[in-house]
């Protein structure tokens, strides 16, 4: 999707310019606690989550560009060490410039269920706030000219709009350039 076409957004700063006030459920917003506990100022965001619609279903539920909202991808390293990855909802991920940039042999996204395992959260739903297990985070260093993003809050359907200088300030991630068109 184009972020400067006029599809409830405008340019790349992802600003729903809709504004959408939906009454967010307790059990959502309270998966949201360690962001509330941290000071974070976000905007809780339901959709209808649809199997394997990925950040395309959810940027068209929201009305913003697919590239401001974050996929949270678990990854594991040759040695089988869990990491996450955050990218724009419009790219990929080139595992091999990952493992150059971090200085592994290689990087392997995590079968669904060892993802699951490793983060406590359903694939789908993965959130890189209040995992299970603690895990070295990466993130792709385009994501900061942004004004604001949309990353999963802990449940398949649910999203939090916020800085994405507060991901670096709650989560202290590895800057990559990593993205592949």
């Amino acid at each position: 999707m184009n972020p400067s076409s006029s599809q409830g957004y405008t340019g790349t700063n992802c600003q729903n310019t809709e504004n959408q006030e939906a009454e967010m459920d307790t059990q959502f917003y309270n998966r949201a606690g360690s962001l509330k506990a941290a000071g974070v100022a976000f905007s809780p965001h339901l959709y209808r989550y649809v199997e394997h619609g990925g950040t395309q279903t959810s940027a068209q539920a929201l009305g913003v560009s697919e590239h401001c909202v974050v996929k949270t991808l678990i990854m594991e390293d040759h040695l089988a060490h869990p990491l996450i990855v955050l990218m724009h909802g419009d790219h990929e991920v080139s595992t091999r410039a990952l493992a150059r940039q971090i200085g592994v042999r290689s990087v392997t996204p995590c079968r669904a269920d060892v993802a699951e395992r490793h983060s406590g959260y359903r694939v789908g739903g993965t959130s890189p706030f209040g995992t299970r297990h603690s895990m070295k985070v990466y993130m792709q260093s385009t994501l900061l000219e942004l004004e604001k993003v949309y990353i999963n809050g802990g449940a398949r359907g649910f999203l939090v709009g916020l800085s994405p200088h507060e991901i670096v300030r709650l989560l202290s991630p590895q800057l990559v350039d990593v993205e592949r068109d």
